[in-house]
């Protein structure tokens, strides 16, 4: 099994409700034991100064909280890319130039990240769980670029990835959000 650790999941229409209806998920980790990922695309009203005064002025617009997932939705974790300079002190790398970020370690100064995010909760699969859900048709596996996990429009980053798809997948964003409603 190839790992599709640094890639994001797109969900399709199959996923119609719940927290990953229309969702855009980067897998931070998978292997044999399952997959780990954050919600991309899911800004909550919380503010990063409610939760983490001292990380509120380092996030990249819109500065708040974003719903990383169903999991451990009481516990944070940050997303940062790095710009074109050594990683800073307590950034671990994921794929590429993102990586998590200690929360609890120093703080970054400015101009390390391109681009900073925290999460409430994470998105997680047991062994086989997502290659399941994939092979089922509920997600498409797409290819990352930087700026998509750190879009200042997340609300628009689920056709934005799909859109630029050179095969049919591009065609999802013309689904209607309610079908019934069509």
């Amino acid at each position: 099994m190839d790992s599709m650790r640094g890639r994001l999941l797109v969900a399709t229409p199959a996923i119609h409700t719940g927290p990953f209806s229309r969702s855009v998920v980067f897998l931070l980790d998978h292997d044999g034991d399952g997959a780990l990922g954050v919600i991309v695309n899911r800004p909550l009203d919380s503010e990063v100064d409610d939760v983490l005064p001292d990380w509120a002025d380092l996030v990249n617009a819109p500065v708040c909280l974003f719903d990383g997932g169903p999991v451990a939705m009481d516990s944070a974790l940050a997303l940062g890319v790095i710009a074109d300079i050594a990683p800073p002190v307590g950034w671990r790398q994921m794929a590429g130039r993102v990586g998590l970020v200690d929360l609890e370690g120093p703080l970054p100064t400015h101009g390390e990240f391109m681009g900073l995010r925290v999460f409430a909760g994470y998105a997680g699969w047991g062994p086989g769980q997502l290659e399941d859900e994939i092979e089922e048709g509920s997600w498409i596996v797409i290819d990352a670029r930087d700026e998509d996990l750190v879009s200042p429009q997340p609300e628009t980053l689920w056709r934005e990835v799909l859109r630029r798809q050179d095969n049919d997948s591009r065609f999802l964003t013309t689904y209607p959000d309610d079908p019934t409603a069509n």
